[in-house]
Formats: C-alpha cells, structure tokens, sequence
C-alpha cells in the first residue's frame, strides 16, 4: 500500500522511512501544478524577498547610526501576555521651554522690583507723611486766616462763629488729617503776618500756626520766601475795585488815575493801581480800608474779588462793586510754613476732592459762601466756580490702598 520510490521523489525520512509528500508537491515535481498556484507561490515568494530587504535596509540604517536600535521581539510566550507599556522618551529642553522659563523669570523680578519699591523706596507712603508732618503729635490743628472778610472768612465776636470760603476749606483738610471741629483752633492774622505763620490770640498774644488759610495768593515771589510752602491752588479769583454808591463808574484802573485808592499790604493788589497812576494807600486788615472809605479818605477800596464781594452783598445799599476787567488771575494756596510734608497731606486733600465725584466739600463750600453773594454783585466776577484742577501728589500706594479713600 505504500507509494513508490518515484512517488516519493527519492528522499528519505528520518529513521529510514520515506518522506510523505502532499499532491501538489509531487504534482509541481511532476510539473503538471495549475497556473494559479504557481503565481500565489510566486507572489509568496516576492513578498519574502521584499521583507528580507527592507530587514537589510534597517539594519544599514542602524549600523551607519540613522536610525535606533529596534526593541527586540518578545519571546513567543510573552506575546500573550498584557501589553507592556512603552518607555519613557527622555525631556528635551526645547527652545520654547527656555523662552518659557526665562519669562516667569522676568515676572517674577518684576514683582519683586514692584514690591521693593512699595515696600521700602520709592515717594513717601501717606502713613510716613503723617510722621514726617507730625500731625499725630498735635492735640489742636491752630489754623491763621482772616477775620475781617465777609463770605471769605469772618469771627462773629458776638457769637465766637467762624464762617466763610476759607473758614470751610480749612475743615475739610482738618478733617482728612483726622481733627475734628472742636480741635480745630483759628487765628486771625494780618496780611503781612502770612508769611511769618504768626496769628494774633484773643488777648492780642502772637500765637504760631501749624497752616495759614487766608486769601493768600501764590506767586514766584512769595515762593521764594524762607518759611513759605504753597500748596496747590484751591480758588481761582481776580482782582477788582469798590467804590461808594453814587462814584463815576469804573470800568479799568485807568479810571482811578489820580484818586486815592487802599489796598491790603503785601497783597498783589498794590503793584495795580500805582502802574495807573493812582495814590495807594496800604493797611494789614481789608476792614480799615473800608473804613477810611467810609469817612471818605480814600476813593476805592481794590484786592481780590473773593473779598470785596462779601462787603458787597454785606452792604449792597452802601458800596459799588465793579470789575476791572484785568487778566491775571489770583490763585489762593494755603500756606504750611516749612513743613513739605504737610504739603503733600494738604495736597492729598484738595486732590480728592478735586477728583472723587462724591466729594462734593468744596462745592458746598463755594456755593454756602461765594454763591449766594452773585446776585448782590450784579455782572461783576467773584470767582470761578469750579475748584481748580489739582495734580497727583507723588504718594507711594499699597497694591490695596486708594489715595481717594
């Protein structure tokens, strides 16, 4: 029953028996194989071909260094097992992640440069202004500003009230500076005691003040006067003249050429009228001009517009006021003496007010005192309405404080 030696193509199996082979390996011995099996051996055998060189072009690749070294393959036992998770590919420090650090970097200097600069340089922090000023010292704020002037500043001595523009303003610092009212304490002065930052005392005793709140206009000059610190403006008025009811009107010094005209002394007004050629007589309080105009010593009375606006409503049968129609423009400042750092406090104040829409301390103040005189004075200017524009003062701010507050 077994097939033939030709049968089995001559070869032998191991242990002697001759080698099975199956039909179609002794049909393709025969040479009788269909075509279709011969190209699938062909296609086979090309695919193994092309599998052994591109196994050759790896391992070129690998030996000349263009390529890695490919993962052995796992033993056949290991194949069934759970997949094993890839290696970890080394960190590369890219470009990006340089630029990346180098950025925080620089954030993290500039907060710190931030912070080193409001923490320890830098302008003055308001609680340092406070020491420097020494107002946490103080029991009483002791302010010198006029008596005299009428819708400005006046002591009622039958009352012992104080009132008027100045007398307000003076408050409202008071006020931010932590003095209430009742330790607020005014002096009235005269016009050439500003600059000293002397008052007169009830007893007539000099008294110093720590602030001079009276009419006081800024100008190059006085700034460059020892003992003289303007803070910024807080009115803006011009000068003008009154006359007795019944005197020829007066529209320009030009006008008061010849006549006899009192001024306040050491005030901007004096240089006016004697460029007119007018005969200027000066006193230290505005209430002894109005009396030698009175008894008529004098022709006119001639300063600030503020001032002579409150004698005007005051006594609106008595007197005529009228504009003069001059340009410059009279800025008033308050006076803190050699003390820059009580400045700074007072110009915090105005600045708040000038900016904070719900700080309304001025306006109420121009309009209980300077308003309510317009319709007494007729077309002639008081002052300008609106509080003048206040700069910044350079104050170190916490990351968490609102100079506005």
């Amino acid at each position: 029953m077994g097939d033939s030696a030709e049968d089995s193509g001559g070869a032998e199996a191991p242990g002697g028996a001759p080698p099975r082979v199956g039909p179609l390996l002794s049909g393709a011995l025969r040479g009788d194989v269909p075509p279709q099996i011969r190209r699938v051996w062909k296609l086979r055998r090309r695919t193994v071909e092309d599998i052994a060189a591109r196994d050759i072009a790896v391992q070129e690749a690998v030996d000349e260094g263009r390529m890695p070294q490919p993962l052995p393959l796992a033993p056949a036992s290991e194949t069934d097992a759970s997949p094993q998770p890839m290696p970890d590919r080394p960190e590369r420090f890219t470009m990006a992640a340089f630029r990346l650090a180098a950025l925080g970097l620089a954030l993290v200097l500039a907060v710190g440069l931030t912070m080193v600069r409001l923490l320890v340089g830098g302008p003055p922090s308001l609680a340092e202004l406070r020491a420097q000023s020494g107002v946490d010292s103080w029991p009483v704020l002791t302010v010198g500003v006029k008596d005299d002037q009428y819708g400005t500043a006046y002591h009622d001595p039958a009352t012992d009230i104080w009132s008027g523009f100045d007398i307000d303003i003076a408050y409202m610092i008071a006020e931010d500076l932590g003095f209430g009212r009742d330790r607020v304490k005014f002096y009235g002065m005269e016009s050439e005691d500003r600059a000293r930052m002397q008052a007169t005392d009830e007893n007539g005793a000099r008294v110093p003040v720590k602030m001079v709140i009276a009419s006081y206009s800024i100008t190059k000059d006085r700034e460059d006067m020892a003992g003289v610190t303007f803070s910024q403006a807080y009115l803006y008025t011009e000068q003008s003249v009154i006359t007795l009811k019944g005197h020829k009107a007066v529209s320009s010094l030009e006008d008061l050429r010849g006549q006899d005209v009192c001024t306040l002394s050491t005030s901007t007004s004096e240089a006016a009228p004697k460029q007119f050629g007018a005969n200027v007589f000066r006193k230290n309080r505005v209430r002894e001009c109005f009396a030698m105009l009175d008894k008529g010593e004098v022709d006119a009375v001639s300063t600030d517009a503020a001032i002579l606006a409150g004698w005007q409503a005051k006594f609106p049968k008595k007197y005529e006021h009228w504009d003069l129609g001059l340009d410059p423009t009279e800025a008033w400042g308050v006076n803190v003496g050699e003390n820059p750092a009580l400045k700074k406090l007072v110009d915090i104040t105005l600045y708040r007010s000038y900016r904070d829409s719900r700080d309304d301390r001025w306006e109420k103040a121009y309009e209980n005192n300077l308003q309510v005189e317009v319709a007494e004075n007729g077309t002639t200017p008081i002052a300008v309405a609106e509080q003048p524009r206040v700069v910044r003062p350079d104050v170190r701010e916490l990351p968490w404080e609102d100079l506005l507050q």
